[in-house]
Parts: structure tokens; sequence; C-alpha cells
């Protein structure tokens, strides 16, 4: 697979009008990226949009989700499990030649009406590795952001949260750790493969019962006994 590094300064978050796309692009948009907001209802997206743009002071549009994903070098699937696999189909023949594709899925059991602290099995054995079966064999893969709040990427302050970066594919990787970088107070660490991103985002519903139990929504990870600044190769 091509090693080309994509264009980032453009970002689509598909997912991008629900709690969790939102706070991303609030904090993309504020860096400085232009960012796109990808909905099935495209009015929904423009209204979405406006409303990211006001809010970040950044230049922000709203778009159907097949034209947000051509339009870019970067995409962010934000969407809940339950719509991963007709989201992907639905824009598949989008993607770029070259495209990253950066999943912030978690097989949360919600998407069958179960409580948030219980993981659904996945056969692929993480939502991120589904992700690769959905997506033309050019695009590159990476799980990110999992576990880190929509309250906190909502907030006006430092996210204090560490980001897990899991790939095979040294673009994609690189390409998550930038945005990574992007946003205050969060630190993007190698989580290794792709395959891992199983273990991350089985964290997510760790954090979920830790928020509940004590009352609160800004449970994160942070790695600790890494070198205090991590060379960017690392990533």
């Amino acid at each position: 697979m091509n090693d080309r590094l994509p264009d980032w300064s453009t970002i689509t978050i598909l997912g991008g009008t629900g709690p969790e796309g939102h706070g991303l692009g609030v904090r993309w948009a504020r860096s400085g990226l232009r960012v796109i907001l990808g909905s099935r209802d495209e009015n929904r997206a423009h209204l979405a949009a406006q409303e990211l743009a006001e809010r970040s002071g950044g230049e922000v549009v709203g778009m159907e989700n097949s034209a947000a994903v051509a339009a870019s070098d970067v995409v962010v699937l934000t969407v809940p499990f339950d719509a991963e696999i007709a989201t992907l189909k639905h824009v598949a023949g989008s993607f770029r030649k070259d495209a990253v594709l950066i999943s912030t899925v978690v097989p949360l059991a919600t998407a069958i009406r179960v409580r948030s602290t219980r993981l659904l099995g996945v056969w692929q054995g993480s939502a991120a590795e589904l992700a690769t079966e959905l997506v033309p064999s050019h695009v590159a893969v990476a799980g990110a952001f999992h576990n880190v709040a929509a309250s906190l990427l909502n907030s006006t302050g430092q996210v204090d949260c560490d980001v897990i970066i899991c790939s095979d594919e040294a673009r994609a990787r690189r390409t998550a750790y930038e945005l990574a970088s992007r946003i205050p107070g969060v630190r993007p660490v190698n989580g290794g493969k792709l395959d891992n991103s199983r273990i991350v985002e089985a964290m997510t519903a760790l954090l979920v019962g830790i928020n509940i139990r004590y009352k609160v929504h800004t449970a994160a990870i942070r790695v600790t006994g890494l070198p205090e600044d991590l060379p960017e190769e690392s990533a």
C-alpha cells in the first residue's frame, strides 16, 4: 500500500452531528483545520455545521455522507456501532485513492438495547477490524479516539486523556497522531497493530461503568511511565 501521507488540512467526520463527532469537530476546527460534517440527512449536516462553526470560529461545512467522504483524504467514523455497516457500505465507493479512515466506533451493547457497560462480540475482533472489510483495500484504517469522553471534547478546557492509536498502516497511525496532537491536553500513544483495537475498544465499556459509579462523565485513560516527550516516529 502507498505510504503517501494524506492531506489532513480537511477532515471529514461521519456521524459529525452526534456528541463525539461534534466534539472532535469543534476541537479540530479551533485548531485551524477545515471540517466537513457528514450525515445521512444533508439538511441536518448543514444545521450542525453552522452551529459548530459558531462555537469554534473555524471553517465547517455540512454534506451528505458520500459527498463528505469524496471531499477529503481523511475520514473519521464516529457513528454508533449499529450504524457502522450501513454507513460504510453506503460510502465505500466514495473514498479517495490512498484515503485514511479512523474509526472511533465501540461495539457497546446499547446497539441491542442492553447496558452500555457491556461489549458485543464482533466476529472480526473489533469495530476497527470490521471496518477494513467494508472499505476498499486502498483505504488505510486506524482505530483511535475511543476513550475520549464527548463531554470533555465539547468543553472549553484541556482534554486530560491519552489517545491510543492502533493500525497496521504507518500513514494511518501518523494521521491519527497528527489529529490527536491538535487537541490541547491529548497525548497520542502507539497502541500497536490494528487487532489491539479490540482491547482499546473494550476499555470504553469499563470507563462507562466508572463514570456511572462515580457520577461523572469525564473518566479517561492515561498511560504512565512513558518518556515525557514521545517522539512522533513512535506513533
